[in-house]
């Protein structure tokens, strides 16, 4: 069935080019609003002739008892008789558990150039100018397969531009003209690091479907740096396989296998009706944009706070050594004497201080999922929820077509937090004199600590109360409903089993456990003997050292007072001496 959609997607778009054929006054409109690229510093791969991922590949056909070879050597004239979605190019100079195509491209960038393709569609007194990129590796966190097509588009209405869409992993984003970047007629699109999903702003990425890195910071393609090439009479358009090896149904299910190209992206309709997919993507929000700014800005917001938190300490610090001594040991929780409360009560922080920086550092909480697909020998995927200190907040899912796709991503270094807050509260024990007051430090701590992962679980005993049928896409799986309301049951600890179809057609059974991880158990160990620690020092009421006594201050305006009051002995000497 699939097959015949695509097959007539073909001759829909055949038939549209057949009558519309490529223009002078396209390729001016092309021209003149032909984006600027940003790409991140660190991005590898760049838009480039389709003709280097063809040259480099073979042609197979994909089926359940093997892959057949077709051709050793397409061409981009041969692999347009090929139009299902069952053929594909696979990339003889690496595969996707490799960086051999990516080395191969670098070696070969400066000569290759770069190039972008471009699609005129009119509609009436509306007009769609997309610019579609091929990229020879998708290098994503989840998703990675060989090639990759990207695509945004500009709406043009009465021939002025009044939209953007741009495409992003499953879905993309809409704007306003007048709410995104331009220099002129030119739209700034912000390329992400790998995944190559396009985004409208440079500090975009961290917070959505995909933990995207997204920058300003390295190369920019302007206009006159790449060629435009009209997407008119292209014999290539019609094939209809994959741009990249596709390897097994199971590689499928894990976004581990190339993209279709323009003609058949999502399901032909970004081709055939430009204008009906770009309206049904979310809208670029405002509110949405300054979290994004703050959390990509967060660090270097954080450090600037620390420094002020450092300055405010110092101050404290020397006020208390001021008013009243250090004491010897500097640091109170080092006053360890024999066997004792108070040297227990210290000895245990410590403990705890150890336990929590290695517990910031491990998984705090995740969900686990595993597939059995019939025919296929099953296979585990960690991390389909997960929450940790190094990545923050990441949650994958599967689509209507059993795919795994990343559905949420909160990218915050909450072990950097929790470390600096950690090392602020041990600086803060400086010059404590009295075990009870200490006590009280090493108890709110070791709260803190325990509340924070109490908090995860509270998030996802919730979770099953603002999930129901009505949030799930048609033709989506219900059961979905069903796992997070059986992981709000049982947020401590559990399992959950449901049936999926995968995109073969088989029915798959998926397996999930969840729990707290080691992270987790970690900081909540750390916070129970710090809370432990506290009672034993508030009880204890110990005198670590005897402070040094304050200095009397002399008033300024006493001074001044007595300087104007006379006496009668002031006045006898005065007359002793005339």
């Amino acid at each position: 069935m699939r097959s015949l959609i695509l097959v007539g997607g073909v001759i829909v778009g055949m038939l549209l080019i057949a009558a519309f054929p490529v223009s002078g006054a396209d390729e001016d409109i092309a021209q003149q609003y032909a984006p600027i690229w940003y790409f991140e510093a660190e991005e590898s791969c760049y838009p480039v002739d389709i003709s280097y991922g063809i040259e480099n590949s073979q042609l197979y056909l994909f089926s359940d008892d093997g892959s057949q070879l077709i051709e050793a050597q397409p061409t981009a004239e041969s692999i347009a008789l090929y139009t299902t979605d069952d053929y594909f190019l696979d990339n003889v100079k690496g595969t996707i558990d490799d960086k051999n195509i990516i080395a191969d491209y670098t070696s070969q960038q400066s000569s290759l150039g770069y190039t972008v393709y471009a699609h005129v569609v009119h509609q009436g007194a509306t007009t769609i100018v997309q610019y579609w990129v091929y990229y020879v590796f998708n290098d994503g966190p989840l998703n990675i397969h060989e090639g990759d097509w990207e695509m945004i588009q500009i709406v043009l209405t009465n021939d002025e531009p009044t939209h953007a869409m741009v495409s992003q992993h499953h879905s993309g984003q809409q704007a306003p003209w007048e709410q995104t970047d331009h220099e002129d007629n030119h739209i700034k699109v912000y390329v992400a690091r790998g995944t190559h999903a396009n985004y409208l702003r440079s500090y975009s990425g961290v917070l959505g479907v995909a933990n995207d890195v997204v920058g300003s910071n390295g190369e920019i393609l302007e206009p006159d740096e790449y060629s435009l090439v009209m997407l008119t009479n292209q014999s290539w358009l019609s094939y209809g396989g994959r741009w990249g090896a596709y390897g097994s149904i199971e590689d499928e299910v894990r976004g581990r296998v190339g993209p279709v190209g323009p003609q058949f992206r999502g399901d032909a309709v970004m081709w055939n009706d430009p204008l009906q997919w770009g309206e049904s993507l979310p809208a670029l929000d405002n509110n949405i944009l300054m979290i994004e700014w703050i959390l990509y800005h967060f660090l270097t917001i954080y450090i600037s706070l620390t420094a002020l938190g450092v300055l405010i300490l110092a101050g404290v610090l020397y006020r208390r050594h001021k008013k009243h001594g250090l004491g010897p040991r500097i640091l109170s929780l080092l006053y360890i004497d024999g066997v004792n409360a108070s040297s227990i009560g210290n000895i245990l922080c410590i403990v705890a201080l150890i336990i929590a920086f290695l517990g910031i550092t491990q998984q705090w909480y995740g969900v686990a999922m595993e597939m059995d697909i019939p025919g296929y020998d099953s296979y585990s995927l960690t991390d389909v929820l997960l929450i940790d200190g190094m990545h923050g907040l990441q949650l994958n899912m599967l689509d209507n077509q059993g795919t795994i796709v990343q559905m949420g991503n909160v990218a915050l270094p909450f072990a950097l937090l929790i470390g600096i807050g950690l090392v602020f509260f041990v600086l803060g024990t400086i010059g404590v004199a009295k075990s009870n007051k200490l006590g009280r430090k090493y108890l709110y701590r070791g709260i803190r600590l325990f509340v924070l992962i109490l908090l995860i679980i509270i998030a996802i005993m919730s979770a099953g109360m603002f999930v129901d049928t009505s949030m799930i896409p048609e033709g989506d799986s219900v059961p979905l409903v069903d796992l997070f309301q059986a992981l709000s049951a049982e947020p401590f600890g559990g399992s959950y089993t449901m049936s999926v179809e995968v995109p073969d057609g088989q029915q798959a059974s998926v397996f999930f456990n969840w729990g707290i991880r080691q992270g987790g158990l970690l900081i909540l160990l750390a916070g129970m003997i710090m809370i432990i620690a506290g009672i034993m020092e508030i009880i204890t009421m110990k005198q670590f050292f005897t402070p040094k006594k304050p200095q009397p201050v002399k008033s300024p305006k006493n001074k001044k007072q007595k300087k104007g009051k006379r006496t009668l002995n002031d006045d006898i000497i005065e007359q002793r001496e005339e």
